[in-house]
């Protein structure tokens, strides 16, 4: 046994160090509840070709066979996480928590009962522990016999044996810096392994099976007929969209009435196309942060959240003023947050749930009746100006010559630099659900699991100032004086699109009238298209009202479909897709290869938001797959954790993946159709390829097939496929 006073050397802590770091390089993070993004659960482990991943995965992940002892210390470990990690919930805070995870676990664990068997119990024991993490790591790996060599294997096992916890302690160790989160102290990770094995030493001192158990996995795991089965869905698919983009629709010949630019969003491919039937409309696609990569502060509340995609970190901090007066705006605030947290600590205190219930039953009966009977049936139904009672970003914390950069980068992205229709809609998103866990993981995961209406209220501000758009001509964009940017919000759950029109020029109201009336019309048939999506056969006078009341019902555990059955990235312009009916299950981003020279417009699509289009699919693909392992499981049986996560029952490990209800039509049945991304470019292959050769994560994506990448190349007008060895091969039909 080794004692306090048998130190490991500085070498063997070197090299324990680099073990602790890959044994978390299979872990990929997960965001919590209020900041839900997309991630790859195997986002580990994209270095190794899709098949050889799907295999570890199996053997790392879906723990079938798993020794009861481990399930004990799974049990354990997730009684001390939920109270340290607790972001309000709980009325009580653990004790000693400021001084960190490893520190506390150490002080508290021996007044534990649970843990206190008798060879453990002895409290000379407890006083022998190392209080350095990496040498309390070792101290265990010996106690617990791991031979030498294995130290990696063992301690991945012990992450991805509680991988829900592994991946929120990933994401707050290395993403959390700006969602508002409290930073944490440097070697959580650490610290965490520490008490995983601490707490294996307490409970099963014979941990070294653990190894035995996922050779055994491994050799038993086996992915050949679910490959098969998937590269034929996969094939069939990608001939059927070829066939569906070869007849390229015409580009509009006169200027239209608007032009909308959406967030490249699945959902919004079926609204774009439901607009663009109702009149002179242009819509195109972009990733919805638009280019400004910002943090938004609350000018009320102080909170603090990033804007922008979660690979990027935000550049500015934009602050948010409530619309009408700031005074007033803050009394009611403040007055409400009183009462709410008067009711929260009531709500969950030990003591006074029953007698809260008892006192404010009646009120609370009544107010969900109102919500069912009457909330859900307030619907408009004809078209108006709303009043914008909607913060109001401050751009002025962000330079001109940034100002500058954004706009001009936003327009060429997208293809935008002449033909400006009067009336330049930038669309965010966003959902309304009630009572939903996951509400986050339905809005903009582009704006990091938030609205997308801030970041389109202030590129619409940019591009509205006249020495912007002097500044833009210089650079050759010309911009006429009447053309007048706007924001909107298309709500995806009610399929309303409200636009934020204050400041607008009275010779454009007409035409403002004009485009909300086609928009109630857009959204008619929008929502006439989901609710037959959802299974509700109806017609379009009552698809609204179906839609509307599904948001506002607080027991509906599908609200909307989300992203589910997505399975292709288009970047293209507008022409190649505007024929095509592509069933809500594409990502369309605008390109226009003839404005993109050097190649860095595409570079910078297929480096960022098709990575990020890449781990949406991948997580409802593996949450479809297995949705125990990779998911949530079902909403019904659900409990909020901390008010970071959801567990199943109250001491599962935290869930990290997407709801049974979002892949699923009932617990038998898959809604979405689980496929590997399919990428479609159109630009030179000879391009394409430079730019692939400059990219290594486009060679692990394209070359460890994880994305199937296909090229129409504008100079021969044939589809190109890029193979696992990098090479183009013309696509067969």
């Amino acid at each position: 046994m080794i004692t306090t006073l048998d130190k490991p050397s500085i070498s063997s802590l070197e090299s324990l160090s680099f073990q602790v770091k890959e044994s978390w390089a299979s872990i990929a993070p997960f965001w919590p509840l209020k900041h839900l993004v997309a991630v790859n659960p195997l986002g580990g482990l994209v270095d190794l070709p899709f098949e050889e991943a799907l295999k570890l995965g199996q053997a790392y992940f879906q723990q079938d066979g798993l020794p009861e002892p481990m399930m004990e210390v799974n049990r354990q470990t997730i009684k001390w996480l939920q109270v340290y990690f607790d972001e309000g919930q709980s009325t009580l805070r653990l004790p000693l928590q400021k001084q960190g995870l490893l520190p506390s676990m150490i002080q508290l664990l021996p007044h534990d009962n649970s843990l206190l068997q008798p060879k453990r119990g002895k409290k000379d024991w407890w006083k022998d522990l190392p209080q350095e993490p990496l040498a309390l790591i070792q101290y265990c790996l010996d106690e617990l016999g791991v031979e030498a060599g294995k130290e990696k294997s063992f301690l991945t096992l012990l992450l991805s044996t509680l991988p829900g916890w592994s991946a929120y302690i990933q994401y707050r160790s290395n993403w959390a810096g700006n969602d508002g989160f409290t930073q944490q102290p440097e070697g959580l990770t650490t610290e965490y392994l520490a008490v995983r094995l601490l707490l294996t030493c307490l409970l099963w001192p014979d941990a070294k099976q653990l190894l035995q158990w996922h050779e055994q996995a491994l050799a038993n795991a086996t992915v050949d007929g679910y490959l098969q089965q998937l590269e034929g869905a996969e094939k069939d698919f990608r001939l059927g969209l070829c066939s569906a983009l070869q007849q390229n629709g015409e580009a509009r010949k006169q200027i239209p009435d608007a032009q909308l630019v959406f967030c490249i969003d699945v959902r919004s491919e079926p609204f774009r196309r439901a607009i663009e039937q109702q009149g002179q409309y242009e819509t195109f696609g972009m990733a919805g942060f638009f280019g400004i990569p910002i943090a938004i502060r609350n000018g009320l509340s102080g909170s603090l959240h990033a804007s922008c995609p979660v690979l990027l970190k935000p550049s500015h901090t934009v602050l948010e003023r409530p619309a009408g007066p700031l005074m007033q705006a803050r009394v009611n605030y403040q007055r409400k947050q009183r009462w709410r947290s008067l009711y929260q600590s009531l709500k969950h205190n030990f003591a006074t749930p029953f007698a809260l219930v008892e006192t404010l039953g009646w009120f609370m009966g009544a107010s969900m009746a109102w919500r069912n009977f009457f909330a859900a049936r307030n619907i408009q139904s004809k078209p108006s100006v709303k009043a914008d009672h909607h913060p109001v970003p401050n751009i002025a914390s962000i330079p001109f010559d940034q100002q500058l950069v954004y706009g001009e980068n936003a327009l060429r992205a997208i293809g935008l630099t002449k033909d400006f229709a009067p009336l330049v809609v930038w669309c965010g998103h966003g959902s309304t659900t009630r009572n939903n866990a996951f509400a986050s993981a339905l809005d903009c995961g582009a704006c990091g699991g938030h609205e997308g209406a801030p970041n389109a209220r202030i590129l619409a501000a940019i591009l509205n100032q006249q020495a912007i758009r002097d500044g833009l001509r210089e650079k050759g964009i010309d911009i006429p004086a009447t053309t007048h940017f706007l924001a909107g919000q298309h709500n995806t759950t009610t399929d309303e699109l409200q636009l934020f029109a204050a400041g607008i020029p009275a010779g454009l109201r007409q035409k403002l009238v004009q485009l909300q009336a086609d928009l109630q019309k857009a959204r008619q048939v929008n929502s006439l298209w989901r609710s037959v999506k959802l299974g509700k056969e109806t017609d379009r006078d009552l698809a609204v009202s179906h839609v509307t009341a599904r948001a506002n019902d607080w027991a509906e555990v599908r609200p909307e479909w989300g992203l589910s059955r997505n399975a292709a990235f288009i970047v293209a312009p507008r022409s190649l897709s505007l024929q095509a009916d592509l069933d809500g299950r594409c990502f369309l981003h605008s390109y226009d290869w003839q404005q993109d020279p050097d190649g860095a417009i595409l570079s910078g699509i297929l480096t960022a938001p098709m990575v990020v289009g890449h781990w949406i699919n991948a997580q409802y693909l593996f949450s479809t797959l297995d949705n125990v392992a990779f998911g949530s499981g079902s909403k019904v049986t659900m409990n909020v954790v901390g008010k970071i996560g959801v567990m199943q029952g109250n001491a599962s490990d935290l869930m990290h993946g997407l709801p049974l209800q979002s892949v699923y039509k009932n617990d038998a049945e898959a809604y979405h159709q689980p496929l590997r991304l399919t990428t479609v470019v159109v630009a030179p292959t000879q391009q394409v390829g430079a730019i692939i050769a400059k990219h290594p994560i486009l060679q692990t994506l394209f070359g460890n097939e994880w994305v199937k990448l296909l090229v129409k190349d504008p100079l021969t007008n044939r589809f190109y496929e890029l193979g696992a060895d990098l090479e183009w091969y013309p696509v067969q039909a």
